[in-house]
């Protein structure tokens, strides 16, 4: 499929606006993710409400902006960028900002271009993606069981998710599993889960369910914490810990039965923030520099103010300058509520 090509900006090509990211507390910014759209074609009981109101489409970033914000980016020193969402596969003509942004990777000024999906559109763009220079991706999935994918997903067909992993592969792109462990509903599936991605040559990263925005349920009624699931693993594999580090949450380990990784995202029972080198931006020009924090800046108005990249610059110097040290995610047994107001889907994965 061709996709109309964006017109890239070159403004940031000057000297003057190439001013490294380093936060507060010395540690260097160079992995941006960016959410393309809100919305999603599933309605994850973790992650979404089932009656969600989505942005109006006008409060987005058209994908030439997004273009402009990312190469600012890139142009400080991000070395990696992941496009996420909401689902970022539906929204319209996005392979158009893949295909503008792989220009970056090219040149050498970016290392890695990737996304992560849910992977109900991926057999149709598995193949594009990957002739756009993307070489791995993560895929959302909690289940292996059709029911129960169902009733996690609200909306979702596995066997559409499958036949995307399937074209993924096919398309030579490595594929890096994401699951949610949720209490009593997949807990036990995850040996048989991780056996599955293993075998077919994925890794997989376990995650907590994280108290972002509010869904119409406690989290406290889903929340497993991972050293339970771990210790049951280890009760049957050989788990063995890997150095592996990405600057982000993950700790990982090898699976010495499957020859597979696994990976361990514990914002609740283990802070993660003492490497951090991200920052998000949602669909509408906010940075947020701290996935567990209100903090926000607004990056469109310096966007839009000027054909000229100076204010984006120091807008993004100065949003940097507020990174916190860390964040403190908490389930809040006695209020019922979400740590964090916004929704994942709006963050920005």
């Amino acid at each position: 499929m061709t996709s109309a090509a964006i017109i890239p900006s070159t403004d940031l090509d000057r000297p003057e606006l190439r001013r490294p990211m380093t936060d507060p507390f010395g540690r260097t910014i160079d992995y941006l993710r960016v959410s393309i759209t809100d919305r999603c074609d599933f309605r994850c009981v973790y992650c979404m409400a089932e009656d969600m109101t989505f942005l109006p489409r006008a409060d987005l970033l058209s994908l030439e902006e997004l273009d402009r914000l990312c190469s600012a980016f890139i142009a400080k020193g991000v070395r990696k960028l992941r496009l996420t969402g909401g689902e970022p596969l539906v929204r319209r003509n996005m392979m158009s900002l893949v295909r503008s942004l792989s220009r970056h990777l090219k040149s050498g000024a970016l290392d890695e271009l990737t996304l992560t999906t849910n992977g109900s559109q991926l057999a149709r763009f598995a193949a594009e993606l990957a002739d756009c220079g993307v070489r791995r991706i993560n895929v959302s999935l909690d289940t292996l069981d059709p029911a129960e994918f169902r009733r996690i997903t609200r909306w979702g067909e596995l066997d559409r998710v499958l036949a995307g992993i399937d074209a993924a592969l096919a398309a030579g792109l490595a594929i890096k599993i994401n699951t949610v462990a949720l209490k009593g509903t997949n807990e036990d599936e995850i040996p048989s889960l991780m056996r599955w991605a293993h075998g077919l040559g994925m890794g997989l990263t376990l995650i907590e369910v994280m108290p972002l925005g509010e869904i119409g349920e406690g989290r406290i009624d889903q929340y497993v914490p991972l050293s339970l699931i771990r210790a049951r693993l280890a009760a049957n594999y050989t788990l063995t810990d890997l150095p592996d580090s990405t600057g982000g949450p993950a700790r990982y380990v090898r699976i010495e039965e499957t020859g597979g990784r696994l990976g361990f995202i514990t914002p609740l029972t283990h802070n993660f923030c003492e490497s951090c080198n991200r920052v998000r931006i949602t669909c509408t020009g906010t940075i947020h520099t701290c996935l567990g924090h209100e903090d926000a800046s607004d990056l469109r108005r310096p966007l839009r103010a000027s054909a000229d990249d100076a204010l984006l610059s120091a807008a993004i110097d100065r949003a940097i300058g507020t990174k916190p040290k860390g964040h403190d995610f908490i389930i809040d047994r006695r209020h019922n509520r979400p740590s964090v107001s916004r929704h994942m889907s709006v963050t920005g994965g």
